[in-house]
């Protein structure tokens, strides 16, 4: 998009690197420009496509469908990735690799190419996330500059279209148990304004790795925060008087088991539409909460415990009436009954909701 400053520079190299190599290849440029970028490669030879919709991820999918080589190289036309390097890749997947990546991070990243907090801070954070949570071992995740076997591709479903594309693209190579391979590459800066939206991109990148692993992400921890939180409340009203010594802590002990109860439950919701939406497979557990009959009982479940805490309530009301409507202290009984009610709305309505993404699903029961 817009990168009519570096877009011959970029041609030019690949072009040497083919006549150098004795290789027959195509150059095709997936372009949303407004500027003379698909006027200047057209010129140089470049097939140009122009995607129907805007998106890094969108770009990339549309242009692989008229890519016909058995090799496909990616790259980014503002000339910040060198395609002279090109053979390093190449020397890669004749040694068995299915899919490479050039990594930054064991290359060289030159003076002013890329922001500190990108290269400090963003970067590395997102990689160590993926790492940690797909068990892989990548060094830069977001590098734009990749290669990977015609066959390889083939055997990839992608779905995302935006900048998270770049680690779809990496998980699901993995997920398919391909061998990947990392090769180090330079990195210059840019000579165009920067395209990127820091803040806006890392959130894209970690969205879809929470939309593929909601369960470690959400509903463990939940667990843990929803356990420790009645664990605490049972505690504090057994024991002692809340009244005068454990209140802000019974507060705050109802605090964690209902926000613990939201957050397993958004990780449940999460997971279903990541498997009606093809990101997941469905298999284990997830088959008893797609299930109506599950989700029936679930709301009859969150029913109940509404009920429950609203006959805590009358209690309240009832003993407050005794007194004659004087003075009482029932501040713990009514932490209790809020708390019951707020669990049981988050059970039914999660349920119900998590029906309705199912209203369409065939493979819903």
């Amino acid at each position: 998009m817009n990168e009519e400053q570096t877009i011959g520079t970029c041609i030019s190299k690949i072009q040497k690197v083919f006549a150098e190599k004795g290789i027959h290849g195509e150059i095709i440029v997936s372009d949303a420009s407004t500027d003379r970028t698909p006027d200047i490669a057209r010129s140089m030879g470049a097939i140009v496509i122009h995607p129907k919709k805007r998106g890094y991820g969108e770009a990339y999918r549309e242009a692989f469908d008229y890519a016909t080589g058995r090799i496909i190289i990616l790259g980014d036309a503002d000339d910040t990735y060198d395609f002279l390097e090109l053979p390093v890749f190449f020397s890669a997947l004749e040694r068995g690799a299915d899919f490479v990546v050039g990594s930054r991070f064991k290359g060289e990243i030159r003076r002013n190419a890329m922001p500190w907090l990108h290269r400090y801070v963003g970067n590395p954070v997102l990689t160590f996330i993926l790492n940690l949570i797909f068990k892989t071992r990548f060094s830069d995740t977001h590098s734009g500059f990749r290669a990977i076997t015609r066959e390889a591709l083939d055997r990839l479903q992608f779905n995302a279209t935006g900048m998270e594309f770049a680690s779809e693209m990496l998980i699901m190579a993995a997920k398919r148990g391909m061998r990947i391979e990392e090769v180090p590459i330079s990195y210059s800066p840019r000579i165009a304004p920067s395209k990127l939206h820091s803040f806006a991109d890392g959130w894209r990148h970690l969205r879809y790795i929470l939309l593929l692993k909601p369960i470690p992400f959400l509903a463990m921890p939940g667990a843990v925060i929803s356990a420790l939180g009645i664990s605490l409340m049972a505690l504090f009203y057994t024991f002692g008087e809340i009244e005068t010594s454990h209140l802000h802590s019974f507060i705050l002990s109802a605090i964690l088991f209902s926000g613990g109860m939201q957050a397993i439950l958004m990780g449940l919701t999460i997971k279903v539409y990541s498997v009606i939406h093809g990101y997941e497979d469905r298999r284990g557990f997830i088959d008893t909460i797609m299930d109506y009959r599950s989700l029936e009982w679930i709301i009859v479940l969150g029913g109940f415990t509404i009920f429950c805490g609203f006959l805590i309530g009358i209690k309240i009301i009832i003993d407050w009436m005794a007194a004659g409507f004087g003075r009482m202290s029932q501040i713990s009984n009514a932490v209790v009954s809020l708390s019951f009610i707020f669990v049981g709305l988050e059970l039914a309505l999660s349920a119900i909701f998590i029906s309705m993404m199912l209203l369409n699903d065939p493979g819903s029961k």
